[in-house]
């Protein structure tokens, strides 16, 4: 039997393993083999992690509740440096780096926010440092915590994506269904001028837009200059309901529109609040 690939480009239908990819690495995989247009990509595998680190010795490290411990040992662990490279170079120029636990945004618990995410990354070097720290931010106090609540500590497969960065004109998140009054006959979009980063992490204030779900616009509240017109609200209801077909379940997309116009998703999960 062969050995579990440590490094799988988006196209590899062995990435939408989530077992392999993780829920966020799976996730895109499964997107693009759908024929929506997701930034290319590869993911740094968990059985790359697994090669790192020994399983037994960490599972054992995390049920005794030693993380010092934990992330002294993934601090010092060896990535497999060609294969990366040899991914890394096919993109070019700038990435983000995301963390993909395999544990992850499941219909129970959303991991939005619990690992670390590095933009812009420019360099190898760098790369192999911002996985590194992806895969530390799976032991951060916030992480363990959220994992004892909505999860189990025996949960510690790690994948890292690797994606394209796009150089967004506007973006921000997608609710397919209304997340606050659990309407599904509305979507709720949050939208920004630039990264949708600044929009996930609360950086900015963004303009908000309840739709139906062929997107006309409903009710709408506008920070300065209106970021979505009326064509793009019934493209981003369209993207929704083509996602929703998808999974089977109400999502919560992050999507950018590039300088060409170009509607782009940059991950999806499922909406646990409802």
């Amino acid at each position: 039997m062969a050995d579990p690939p440590l490094v799988l480009p988006f196209t590899d239908p062995r990435c939408r393993e989530v077992a392999l990819s993780g829920g966020k690495g799976a996730s895109l995989a499964t997107m693009i083999a759908s024929g929506l247009r997701v930034p290319p990509g590869f993911v740094v595998t968990s059985a790359a992690f697994f090669a790192a680190i020994d399983e037994s010795e960490l599972r054992a490290m995390a049920r005794a509740g030693e993380f010092a411990r934990v992330r002294s040992t993934v601090t010092a662990s060896q990535l497999p440096v060609d294969l990366i490279g040899q991914h890394y170079a096919a993109l070019g120029g700038l990435v983000a780096v995301r963390s993909s636990a395999c544990a992850e945004d499941s219909v129970r618990a959303s991991y939005a926010g619990v690992q670390e995410t590095y933009l812009n990354v420019g360099s190898l070097d760098a790369v192999l440092k911002a996985i590194v720290e992806c895969w530390l931010s799976f032991f951060s106090e916030r992480a363990v915590f959220y994992r004892e609540e909505k999860g189990s500590l025996e949960d510690v497969a790690m994948a890292v994506v690797v994606q394209e960065m796009v150089n967004s004109r506007k973006s921000g998140v997608l609710f397919t269904v209304d997340p606050v009054q659990g309407r599904r006959d509305r979507m709720v979009v949050e939208a920004a001028f630039g990264l949708g980063e600044a929009v996930v992490s609360g950086n900015v204030t963004p303009d908000h837009y309840v739709l139906d779900l062929e997107g006309v616009v409903k009710h709408s509240r506008v920070v300065d200059h209106p970021v979505l017109d009326e064509r793009e609200c019934r493209r981003l209801a369209q993207l929704g309901r083509h996602v929703v077909d998808i999974y089977g379940s109400a999502q919560d997309i992050e999507w950018a529109i590039d300088g060409a116009g170009a509607l782009m998703v940059l991950q999806s999960r499922p909406v646990t609040t409802v």
